[in-house]
């Protein structure tokens, strides 16, 4: 299992995602709460929530590139989220990976996330994952299949009853808002909690 399996439209590449462990170093992580990103309206999966929706610059290349790439970025210039580029190369989408379950390293995690009450709690939400894992924007560009990468991503059998994934609309964002893109395991406590952007289009409710 490769990079390969991550050359799908956003969605798919999202569920592939769902129970994969991500390593870096001595910390291991089980992906259990994700959300797809696409790209520019040139290519089949146009995003206005994407960071490539505007087209490749020097912040969002590897999401034109292959998949299986990690992406990093500052978010409010104080997170490091995490992403992994998913469809084929030269189309741009990604996935953020939002939570995770410690599974190797947790002494190491919970040192760098003092702040977390639960081992639940040490990687619930994009930027912590991105603090337990200890992951910085020296990684941008990591290929997480390479032998020799100090981050390596682990596909697991893939889930293929859907009725055990979670979906809804994604976290944050104030374009597409509703688009149901967001995936998680429902039984996992390390799911994080849904947090509409004030931004967002209020939604339509029944009177």
């Amino acid at each position: 299992m490769g990079a390969e399996e991550l050359a799908v439209e956003p969605l798919r590449a999202a569920r592939r995602l769902l129970g994969a462990t991500l390593r870096s170093g001595p910390v291991g992580m089980r992906i259990v709460e994700v959300e797809a990103y696409g790209g520019d309206p040139a290519g089949p999966w146009p995003d206005p929530a994407a960071h490539s929706h505007r087209g490749p610059t020097p912040r969002n290349s590897v999401m034109f590139g292959p998949p299986g790439v990690l992406y990093v970025y500052f978010s409010y210039g104080m997170h490091t989220c995490v992403n992994v580029t998913s469809g084929p190369d030269g189309t741009a989408s990604a996935v953020l990976i939002r939570a995770g379950e410690i599974t190797d390293g947790l002494d190491i995690a919970r040192a760098r996330r003092p702040a977390a009450k639960t081992d639940a709690d040490l990687a619930r939400g994009p930027g912590n994952v991105g603090s337990a894992l200890g992951i910085t924007l020296d990684d941008y560009g990591t290929h997480l299949f390479a032998a020799n990468s100090p981050i390596r991503l682990e596909l697991a059998p893939e889930i293929t009853d859907l009725a055990a994934i979670s979906t809804g609309p994604r976290v944050g964002v104030s374009l597409a808002a509703d688009r149901p893109w967001r995936l998680w395991l429902p039984n996992s406590p390390a799911v994080s909690a849904y947090r509409r952007s004030p931004r967002a289009p209020k939604l339509d409710r029944p009177a």
